[in-house]
């Protein structure tokens, strides 16, 4: 790694910091070369403050320190990627992000299709809809429709029709998505679980 540090007249990088879990932006700051000299020796991501014109390790005051995964250069040696795993807010404000977003896993589409499953769950007793009709039939019902959804998947696994075997795992999907909430889970749950087994 060799970041041009004499790129810009006053030798300072711009370094992007994202959680290495949920893959979210968390915070843009400032890095010279003792800044990545002193991120490297403490696994503290430590950048150079322009208004305290000094270094400054992200927590040494509040204790919300980013401590360090990876880090990558760009293409033109001149910005940091910094992938970390963050200890509380990484915003001075108290926010998870400098841009007050949350930080939680997005899952795409699929994170959409929860928000449906939820919106439906909550107002399940005038929802005129299958997924608030299962809501309504309760937990039996519902872990019924997923074993037969997983059934269905196997099955369609061992013929060569496709098209079949991915309209059936889209169901079992989503039947599974529906059980988690009624269990109060949602995928953040599942993969928490996944991350921590990898970790071990």
């Amino acid at each position: 790694m060799k970041p041009n540090f004499n790129k810009n007249s006053n030798g300072l990088l711009p370094a992007i910091i994202q959680d290495k879990h949920t893959n979210n932006v968390l915070m843009l700051g400032y890095m010279n070369e003792d800044a990545l000299a002193k991120t490297l020796q403490s696994s503290k991501v430590t950048f150079y403050s322009r208004t305290k014109n000094r270094l400054w390790t992200k927590g040494e005051e509040s204790g919300n320190f980013l401590n360090l995964v990876d880090i990558k250069l760009d293409c033109d040696n001149d910005t940091f990627l910094i992938k970390v795993n963050p200890v509380g807010p990484t915003c001075h404000k108290g926010t998870d992000t400098c841009w007050n977003d949350s930080n939680k896993t997005n899952f795409g589409f699929l994170s959409n299709l929860e928000d449906v499953i939820s919106q439906r769950k909550e107002n399940a007793d005038g929802e005129n809809s299958y997924v608030a009709s299962l809501f309504e039939k309760g937990i039996n019902k519902i872990a019924q429709k997923v074993g037969e959804e997983a059934v269905e998947v196997v099955i369609e696994a061992k013929d060569d029709n496709d098209h079949l075997f991915l309209d059936e795992s889209a169901d079992l999907l989503f039947h599974y998505l529906i059980l988690l909430q009624a269990k109060g889970f949602k995928l953040a749950d599942v993969e928490n679980v996944l991350i921590k087994r990898y970790e071990k």
